[in-house]
């Protein structure tokens, strides 16, 4: 088995092949919207303008008009895992900052294929040669809305309107694992990945802006909202062994293959250039 074909996430990270259309917002094209979604939106006109080629938000009060949408969408079963979060909906091709043209509920950028962004972090021991020796790897919350059970890097969440990757960073270290802000100021920036596949929920379009943080042996990282189920910290090898399979998250086995890639702790130049394709400048 090549390299490639050995980690999973590699072959999900691009996984699309459900029928969708361009979803447009103030002229730009700010998503997607499966095809077979089409007779149901039809009943949102003139709020929107549906086409067999595209779907186009028409209503001036854009935040208005998607949470009486959305909310009408979730009644019907498709809009999934419900969060009371707030998203941006940007366009992905304007240049940074991306201001956003609209807000709404965060399930629904899957259903829209909005793009959406997350912060994770590898959290790794670092051995008597100063290079990475062991990682802190999570378990998510069997509750969780989304891949419950599942493994995870040590922080990982997503970007909410109103704050950047780097605040999410800090809110989630706490939030996940109880780092306070100052264990995570040594934190470097890593890579931006992006992800644009088909899952459960609809269709993720998202950005992955990875960080990796150094703890002293004897940091023990505790959970503090209920969503991870344990901690381990693992030697190099079976973290990566775990990453490769479908056992951890594909956003958090790209991230970690991705810091074992940077850490030259893989000798994989075939795995180093698919890897390569998913890294997008860091425009936020």
């Amino acid at each position: 088995m090549s390299p490639v074909a050995s980690w999973h996430a590699l072959g999900a990270a691009t996984l699309a092949t459900l029928p969708r259309v361009p979803f447009i917002v103030a002229g730009r094209r700010v998503g997607s919207v499966a095809t077979a979604h089409l007779p149901a939106l039809r009943a949102f006109e003139p709020l929107l303008a549906v086409h067999d080629d595209h779907v186009e938000l028409l209503a001036a009060a854009r935040d208005a008009a998607f949470t009486h949408i959305n909310n009408r969408l979730r009644e019907q079963g498709l809009i999934r895992a419900w969060r009371d979060e707030t998203y941006p909906v940007v366009d992905p091709n304007m240049p940074a900052p991306l201001a956003p043209l609209a807000r709404f509920e965060r399930a629904a950028s899957r259903f829209w294929g909005t793009l959406t962004f997350g912060a994770h972090a590898t959290g790794y021991v670092a051995g008597p040669d100063g290079q990475p020796a062991q990682l802190w790897i999570a378990r998510r919350s069997f509750a969780k809305a989304t891949d419950p059970g599942l493994y995870d890097n040590l922080i990982g969440g997503g970007v909410p309107a109103g704050q950047t990757p780097d605040e999410t960073l800090v809110r989630e270290g706490f939030e996940e694992a109880g780092l306070r802000p100052a264990q995570l100021a040594g934190a470097r920036r890593g890579s931006v990945l992006r992800l644009a596949r088909d899952i459960a929920e609809g269709f993720q379009h998202e950005w992955l802006h990875s960080y990796d943080v150094e703890l002293p042996p004897g940091t023990v990282p505790v959970n503090q909202d209920g969503e991870v189920a344990a901690f381990a910290l693992l030697p190099l090898d079976e973290a990566l062994a775990l990453a490769a399979g479908p056992a951890m998250t594909v956003d958090a086995a790209l991230v970690t293959l991705d810091f074992a890639l940077r850490h030259r702790l893989l000798d994989a130049p075939e795995l180093s250039a698919c890897v390569q394709t998913l890294r997008v400048p860091r425009m936020c």
